[in-house]
């Protein structure tokens, strides 16, 4: 069945000026550093600005004021340039491209081998399963600590599932594990991690995050077609079935009809074909935009009244930090590390996963109490100025790798 539903074959909105600029532009405040500079290797598998590009890119534009510069180490397999690897240059960061010819090429691991006796890092950081297993495979450990960055896993596919497996090799040699939330931690153990090597870090996210034109957000409704007096409910991830955007979607249902509100669905991913099918079964096609996969989700933050995350699994998810630092109240489900960084009733309304009475019964309090809403974005600004600062987590970061130096 064919659904009325918005599929821009490019982003349906596009800011004047080059995301380098607006993603990465907050000023900094060198600290003062004692001991040499830090050579660090960051090994990353990323084509477009994911959660983690995001973090690693941020930490690497403020690295150097704490006296740590870094290499980043990606995958490619005709060299095209990436928005990635683009952003990375644009801030000054270099990029190293490793060819591959699949996903089991054996050149692989002698070529990230040969890339770290050439750059002599002080420390090598991996990111996610695949560069797990790829520093391991080819022995970083023995040139340099080793310090992996574990985000949780999605599993969209049996294939994922079978690869995910490969970190209960892989992490258990690193000597240092770093993770996001306490549930995850947990997990980490579980999987033959030594407690002693797992630290939590949570994300962080730029204060000025999400600052736009004046006229941002009129521009994206009239180019979205959604009516300007609309309330508009806002979800930013992958479409894939840890985020549970089918209970979104049977939640929105039942909302009460005075409130008529607009979902808009952000990202792309395997649920697609579901998501379409339930919209239709739902009567919601008129009310539902499907705006997939976009650069940058900040212009969306403009135009949105609520901001959802159903998630049955999450780490410490950025979308919630974008929602906290671009003042949109926010209803999340209680899972992984979402606890970790808001409080429910004070930063924001928490949820059982899958309970669609609840979801939405909270976005029936937010949408109808404006008061209740501008309570939560308050306290949500707070703790991103105490807690979330890029700043702060480089700072952290930048304590654990001397330590293992130093250790």
């Amino acid at each position: 069945m064919s659904l009325p539903l918005v599929r821009p074959s490019r982003p349906p909105f596009a800011l004047n000026f080059s995301l380098a600029a607006v993603v990465y532009t907050a000023a900094v405040e060198p600290p003062a550093c004692s001991g040499p500079p830090l050579r660090l290797l960051a090994i990353l598998e990323a084509y477009s600005i994911t959660g983690p590009a995001k973090n690693l890119l941020e930490f690497a534009r403020l690295a150097p004021a704490f006296g740590i510069h870094t290499t980043i180490a990606t995958f490619t397999r005709d060299s095209a340039p990436t928005l990635f690897t683009e952003t990375a240059r644009s801030l000054g960061v270099p990029v190293e491209l490793i060819p591959e010819r699949g996903p089991l090429d054996s050149s692989v691991p002698h070529s990230l081998h040969a890339l770290a006796q050439r750059l002599q890092p002080h420390i090598i950081q991996s990111h996610a399963v695949k560069s797990h297993f790829l520093a391991r495979r080819a022995a970083l450990p023995s040139l340099a600590p080793w310090v992996a960055f574990h985000h949780g896993y999605t599993w969209p596919d049996l294939k994922a599932r079978f690869y995910n497996q490969f970190d209960r090799w892989s992490l258990p040699a690193a000597p240092k594990v770093l993770t996001v939330s306490q549930p995850f931690r947990d997990e980490l153990i579980s999987r033959g991690v030594p407690t002693s090597r797992i630290e939590i870090v949570h994300n962080a996210i730029r204060l000025d995050w999400g600052a736009s034109q004046p006229d941002a957000a009129a521009r994206l409704r009239a180019q979205l077609n959604i009516a300007p007096d609309k309330k508009v409910i806002l979800i930013v991830g992958r479409l894939s079935r840890e985020k549970d955007h089918l209970s979104l979607l049977r939640a929105v249902h039942q909302l009460p009809a005075a409130l008529a509100p607009h979902l808009l669905i952000v990202g792309d991913g395997p649920e697609r074909p579901r998501i379409e099918e339930l919209i239709g079964q739902l009567n919601l096609s008129s009310s539902v935009t499907l705006a997939g996969h976009q650069n940058s989700a900040e212009p969306f933050y403009a135009i949105a009244d609520l901001a959802v995350l159903s998630s049955l699994s999450e780490g410490s998810p950025n979308a919630l930090l974008e929602a906290m630092v671009t003042s949109v109240p926010a209803v999340a489900t209680s899972v992984g590390g979402i606890p970790e960084i808001v409080t429910h009733d004070e930063s924001a309304l928490l949820v059982q996963p899958r309970d669609v009475a609840a979801l939405s019964a909270a976005m029936t309090r937010i949408l109808s109490d404006p008061d209740l809403a501008r309570r939560l974005v308050t306290r949500a600004q707070s703790l991103i100025r105490e807690r979330h600062t890029p700043e702060a987590r480089v700072s952290r970061l930048a304590g654990i790798y001397r330590a293992l130096l130093g250790a």
